[in-house]
Order: structure tokens, then C-alpha cells, then sequence
């Protein structure tokens, strides 16, 4: 049965359009991404609600995945820590073939069904984590092994992917269905369906972070002071909050060493 993120594309005859005919037929395609989001919503706050709750209470958030589908978990699992102030190892990505398929395509090692179990072991993973399977196709092997493993040990189990009634979906507890349609360049995953798997993990792992205090008002009160870009934003978050100069914020800034016990600090 051919799936659709493996059917055809609309297009046709690519090579012999434009540059300015390709990016906006891309972009065209592009616009109807938010659009089929904004289908799954209740089925993406339901998710982000239990791993608010879970995580309350300990837990973490496991994805994923192979190929792209897999550096895109990586990618938001990654960035939280710097953005929100959260532990390493509170959300966690993991990739079929290990790190170096990060960088370069691991051949079959999206094949391996028991891989994905093992990788999690590694992690001691528990009841209280959740984990979530991302596949644009919805059939990769590696992500319906470790989802069914995760249902037998009794831990909460999502899926992001592109296609319906796709094996992942079947097996996940929380399923998010993104049917973006043929790609612009047919099977190319990496486009519409990549699109729309990365703005769903941004909303849920902001939506998260924001349930979980790592926001206030709508600042990142808890971020790792990285760089001078960053040391400059929280100095004038700081400024702003609590109506003191740069040079005064700065100080608090680097002193506490967050915007957040900055402002505290001035309230004792």
C-alpha cells in the first residue's frame, strides 16, 4: 500500500523549472504545514499534559527515531537545557545507529527492532518517563520495537508522524497524525513532513517548559548564560523587571548567575 509521505509529488518535470518557480512551489507546499496542525491540536495538548505530569514527578522525555526524523529529537531535546535552565538529561534524543548517525546516514540501522530498547536501558529508563516515537513514514522499525517495549513496561508512550493509520500510531498511547501530503520532491521526508514533525516538538516541548514554571511572563528567566548575546539579553531582562540600569543588572546577573535569582535576589 503506498503511503503518503512515498507518494507522488504534485509536481512534475522539477528540473526544468526555474530557481524562482522551485522556491515558491516549495513554499506553497510549505504554507499548508500549519494548517494540518492545527488538525492535531487536542491530540498535542493531551500529550503535552501528561508529560507535565509525569515529569512532575520526575520523569523524563525520551525521543526517537531514525534519520531525520531522529536529529530532529535530538535537536529539541538538545536546546532545552540551554533555553530553560532544565538538567541534562531531562529530555533526551536518541538516534537509530547512535551519535554518528547524527552527522552520516548508519545503513539498516533503522531495521533493527530491539535496538531502540536498548538504547533506552541505557538511560535506566522508567514508568515515570515518556517516550515518544518520531517517523514521518510511521513504519520505521527501530521506533515500533522501543514504543511496544515501552507499553509492556508500562510507560507512557507517543508518536509523532505523517501518514494514517501508520504501525507507530497503532502502537503508540498518545498519537499525533501530521498528514502533510506528497513532498515537493516525492518521498523527500525531509521537507514537509520534517517541517511539521519539528513545529509540533517545539510546541510541545514549550508548552512543557512553560507548565513546568521554566517561563516567566514570557521570558526565558532560567537560560545558560552561553555567550555575550546571552548575558546581554538577560542584563536587560533584568533591567526591565526590576527598573535598575544595564550596568546594575549586569552586575546581578553575573553575581546570581540567572535572570531569575537576579530578580529574586531583590525581593528578600
Amino acid at each position: 500500500m503506498k503511503t503518503t509521505t512515498e507518494s507522488s509529488s504534485k509536481y512534475n518535470s522539477l528540473e526544468k523549472m526555474s530557481v524562482k518557480e522551485l522556491l515558491t512551489n516549495i513554499n506553497k507546499e510549505d504554507k499548508t504545514v500549519p494548517f494540518e496542525i492545527e488538525k492535531a491540536i487536542p491530540k498535542i495538548e493531551k500529550l503535552a499534559n501528561v508529560i507535565v505530569k509525569q515529569m512532575k514527578q520526575g520523569g523524563r522525555l525520551f525521543y526517537i527515531g531514525a534519520g531525520t526524523s531522529g536529529r530532529l529529537g535530538i535537536v529539541d531535546a538538545s536546546e532545552c537545557p540551554p533555553t530553560y535552565g532544565v538538567p541534562q538529561g531531562m529530555v533526551i534524543g536518541l538516534i537509530a545507529g547512535g551519535d554518528r548517525a547524527i552527522r552520516k546516514a548508519v545503513e539498516f540501522a533503522e531495521d533493527d527492532k530491539e535496538q531502540a530498547w536498548k538504547d533506552l536501558l541505557e538511560h535506566k529508563i522508567n514508568s515515570n518517563d515518556v517516550v515518544i516515537g518520531i517517523a514521518a513514514s510511521g513504519s520505521t522499525p527501530y521506533v515500533v520495537g522501543g514504543l511496544e517495549q515501552c507499553n509492556k513496561n508500562n510507560i507512557v508512550t507517543g508518536c509523532i508522524v505523517c501518514n494514517k493509520g501508520s504501525n507507530v500510531a497503532k502502537v503508540a498511547k498518545h498519537k499525533i497524525e501530521v498528514v502533510v501530503g506528497p513532498e515537493f520532491v516525492t518521498g523527500s521526508t525531509r521537507m514537509k513532513s520534517g517541517t511539521a514533525q519539528k513545529l509540533v516538538l517545539n510546541m510541545i516541548s514549550t508548552s512543557v517548559m512553560i507548565k513546568l514554571g521554566r517561563v516567566k511572563g514570557n521570558k526565558m528567566v532560567d537560560m545558560q548564560l552561553s555567550n555575550n548575546k546571552l548575558v546581554d539579553r538577560g542584563t536587560k531582562m533584568i533591567a526591565d523587571e526590576i527598573n535598575v540600569s544595564y550596568k546594575k543588572a549586569n552586575e546581578l546577573l553575573l553575581k546570581y548567575g540567572s535572570v531569575r535569582k537576579a530578580v529574586d535576589s531583590t525581593k528578600k
